[in-house]
């Protein structure tokens, strides 16, 4: 069965089950305690020559030193200032309010028009519910549209830090990012799914978060907007399409989870297991694949990319077979034992624990930013567990959705938004864009993309030849798999210019629509 409150000890290694108890500890009393134990660790035990001792293989998969993770623990500063310190490297925007001759003298520097940020809370129905939201305008313009972007499991919506400024450089546009109820610095309320059936525990738990994003929507008296969501948050996307119709313009997927299957969504002979897996999540060097040099003047992992579009159009009879996941993971993932438990339970050793992830996600930026991002993740890890218990509720362990987008995703946009009436048929949705986005090097296999665009197509054809003579007319589906180079599963920071300038070029193509679409509705 599945728990939603946090792991039990006996859950836990031994050596966790310590840290945990010493964090009832007086702290002044643990800060002697890892003075003496960095003290005894200082000189490392020798090993053989071109062997990497033990105690420094420890260091380089958990670069934090234990007197800087225990320092960090006491010393570290609140989740909302982690996020603001994160937000000072957006160049040339300004947090609203400040003084009217900063603003001034930004707006001369500032070649793409003044443009400034905003950060609230916005309180939501019920106890303990409320999103926290980051919106960027651009100064003495009319917005006439909307963005709205999701963050992926666990993360906040600092993590779009490099993608603030370029985008709202498109004239017309209102972002707005937010952090999904229950993750970020989003109120946490006590996740709880009461329904006994799987498929409605499944919609019970996406409707945890989607519900929330609708009634934050109505709060902002938005019509309709866009959507950009990654990985969990893509994932959520599709299922606000799929409750909420008539609300989207268009649906951005950056490298959205839980889109196949099973490992080899389309083909059974698509690639050896190790090659798209969740866990490079936490072993990848971001360095490594950001810095990439191509061979012989191509790039072979791009080329390797998009070349599995025809293995999406394959349509292979067999039923592909499951990667074998070990027992003991199975039992942790449906006894929801979450990675951030751990970092709580961890206490004063949460601060490395954290850094073995962050010193390999953000290796590639520069330090400063790199240490802003380590605090900012580590405040959000270590708050009240919430939104991150859906998860096995979600997806199936290997991060594989229990209710899989590809069976879905043909309906979304296809809606009905007005029942039929005794005199008037029922009014339905008649498509919307969705674009899909990967990183050539993402362990989540872009095949599952070029899988749902050729059923996103099938269905615009068939909404052309059966369709009645009024939606024919106002027919607009479309569907797309854009790859950006040199970037993995989090796209948008592993090389945020040309997924900046993807995004950019969707948006000013929506907003041509829309606004001709509100010319012809006059």
């Amino acid at each position: 069965m599945l728990k939603t409150q946090s792991t039990s000890l006996f859950l836990v290694p031994q050596r966790l089950k310590h840290a945990f108890l010493a964090n009832r500890i007086d702290r002044d009393t643990i800060g002697a305690q890892q003075t003496r134990k960095m003290s005894n660790d200082a000189t490392l035990p020798s090993a053989p020559q071109g062997q990497i001792p033990p105690k420094a293989r420890g260091m380089t998969f958990f670069p934090l030193g234990y007197k800087e993770a225990a320092t960090q623990w006491w010393t570290s500063v609140s989740a909302r200032q982690a996020e603001r310190n994160v937000f000072s490297f957006i160049p040339f925007l300004k947090e609203a309010g400040a003084d009217t001759s900063s603003l001034q003298e930004l707006a001369k520097s500032d070649p793409f028009g003044q443009r400034v940020w905003q950060s609230s809370m916005v309180q939501l129905s019920g106890k303990n519910r409320a999103l926290n939201e980051l919106s960027v305008e651009r100064v003495g313009e009319e917005a006439d549209n909307t963005l709205v972007m999701l963050h992926g499991y666990g993360a906040g919506l600092g993590f779009f830090y490099k993608n603030f400024e370029p985008l709202t450089r498109a004239k017309g546009w209102k972002l707005y990012a937010l952090d999904m109820l229950g993750m970020g610095n989003s109120a946490r309320p006590n996740f709880r799914v009461n329904a006994a059936d799987p498929k409605e525990k499944i919609a019970e738990a996406e409707a945890w978060f989607i519900d929330a994003l609708e009634e934050w929507r109505r709060v902002r008296k938005i019509e309709k907007f866009t959507l950009m969501g990654h990985s969990l948050g893509g994932y959520l996307a599709v299922s606000y399409a799929l409750k909420y119709p008539g609300r989207l313009n268009k649906l951005i997927l950056a490298s959205p989870v839980g889109i196949p299957e099973d490992p080899w969504a389309v083909n059974a002979n698509l690639h050896e297991p190790e090659s798209s897996t969740m866990a490079n999540e936490f072993t990848q060097d971001q360095e490594s694949i950001v810095r990439r040099e191509s061979v012989d003047g191509n790039n072979a992992q791009f080329l390797n990319a998009t070349n599995k579009r025809a293995t999406a159009q394959s349509t292979a009879p067999t039923t592909p077979p499951k990667r074998p996941i070990p027992s003991w993971l199975v039992w942790l993932w449906d006894a929801n034992v979450s990675p951030f438990s751990i970092v709580r339970l961890t206490g004063p050793l949460g601060p490395r624990f954290v850094s073995g992830w962050t010193s390999r996600r953000f290796n590639h930026l520069p330090s400063d930013e790199k240490e802003a991002l380590h605090t900012y993740a580590y405040t959000l890890f270590r708050q009240k567990g919430s939104g991150e218990y859906a998860l096995p509720y979600l997806l199936a362990p290997g991060a594989y959705a229990r209710s899989p987008v590809i069976h879905r995703i043909q309906d979304v946009g296809r809606q009905e938004i007005t029942p039929a009436t005794e005199t008037t048929p029922a009014v339905r949705e008649t498509g919307f864009p969705i674009v899909f986005m990967y990183g050539e090097n993402d362990w989540m296999d872009v095949v599952g993309g070029f899988a749902s665009e050729e059923k996103i197509k099938a269905r615009i054809r068939k909404a052309l030849l059966h369709g009645t003579e009024e939606e024919k007319r106002r027919e607009n589906g479309a569907a797309k798999v854009l790859i950006v180079q040199k970037a993995g599963h989090h796209l948008y920071l592993d090389n945020p210019e040309e997924f900046n300038a993807m995004v950019i070029k969707e948006l000013e193509e929506t907003r041509k629509q829309t606004l001709r679409e509100k010319e012809m509705a006059k």
